[in-house]
Formats: C-alpha cells, sequence, structure tokens
C-alpha cells in the first residue's frame, strides 16, 4: 500500500481542527502509520520548500510554519497520495470545493490548513525527512476487508 506524507499547519492546530483532520482521513478507510507534533526551524522548511526559496513571499511561509508545532501524519492506503490529494483540495482555500479540508476550513492560498505530498516520490522522500524509520508502522488494520474488494489491497 502506498504511503503520504500530511503536515496539519499551524493555521488548523491554532484553531483547534488537528482531531476533525485525522478524522476525516480515518473515516475515508486510510491509516495513520506515523502520527508525532513537532516544532519546525528554518533548516528543515528550507529544504522542504526549497522551490520557494527564492520567492519574494517565502519568509512569509517560514513566519507561517514556525508559528506552533505542527502535526506530520503518515497516511497509508491504496492510492493514498492522490486519495489524499482530493480530500485536501486546491491550495488556494478560496478555490477548494466544499467537502475537501481546505473548501471547509480555509479562505487562503497561505494559511491554507495542511500540506499533503504530490506524488509518490515525493511522498517517499517528505515521510524520509520528518519521520525516523522506527516511527512508522507497518500494519493492516483488520477492518481492511470492509474497505477495499480483496483485488484492491
Amino acid at each position: 500500500m502506498e504511503q503520504t506524507l500530511v503536515i496539519i499547519k499551524p493555521s488548523a492546530v491554532e484553531r483547534g481542527l488537528i482531531g476533525e483532520i485525522i478524522t476525516r482521513f480515518q473515516r475515508k478507510g486510510l491509516n495513520i502509520a506515523g502520527l508525532k507534533m513537532m516544532q519546525l526551524g528554518e533548516d528543515i522548511l528550507r529544504e522542504h520548500y526549497a522551490h520557494l526559496v527564492n520567492r519574494p513571499f517565502f519568509p512569509w511561509i517560514l513566519a507561517s510554519m514556525m508559528a506552533t508545532p505542527v502535526i506530520v501524519v503518515c497516511v497509508k492506503g491504496t492510492d493514498a497520495v492522490n486519495v489524499v490529494r482530493m480530500m485536501t483540495g486546491a491550495t488556494n482555500g478560496r478555490n477548494a470545493v466544499p467537502g475537501t479540508i481546505r473548501g471547509d476550513f480555509s479562505v487562503s492560498s497561505q494559511e491554507n490548513i495542511i500540506h499533503a505530498s504530490d506524488s509518490v516520490e515525493n511522498a517517499e522522500i517528505e515521510i524520509k525527512r520528518f519521520f525516523k524509520p522506527e516511527e512508522i508502522f507497518d500494519y493492516t488494520s483488520r477492518s481492511i476487508e470492509f474497505i477495499y474488494a480483496p483485488d484492491e489491497h
């Protein structure tokens, strides 16, 4: 099964949305394979957002992402990257459709509640960036037969 990284950002932490967001993934049928709270520093953020470091708004990203601790989550399931991206919604919360996490809780492009890996390759890199191998648990929920057809898991 595929794994992907989710970061529940300070904009969600401050608004008390941690449980709501995690519950949405679990209700969808995805497993939580790793979960922790951490305070992000400038070094890891420069690495994670390397493609944005030279943009004029990067200092805003740094300030926003270091405002409070974040929750990092490794989510596991069939086609997890795509499923989580669909659940997350458009980057700009104003453009995200209702029913998505950003569509329900965000009206900003920066304070957009959540980060989700955009590809299987990036998910693998990002999970290694935020988790030690021993912090990821490979287990299969007993409810799997009620979530997937036999040929889907």
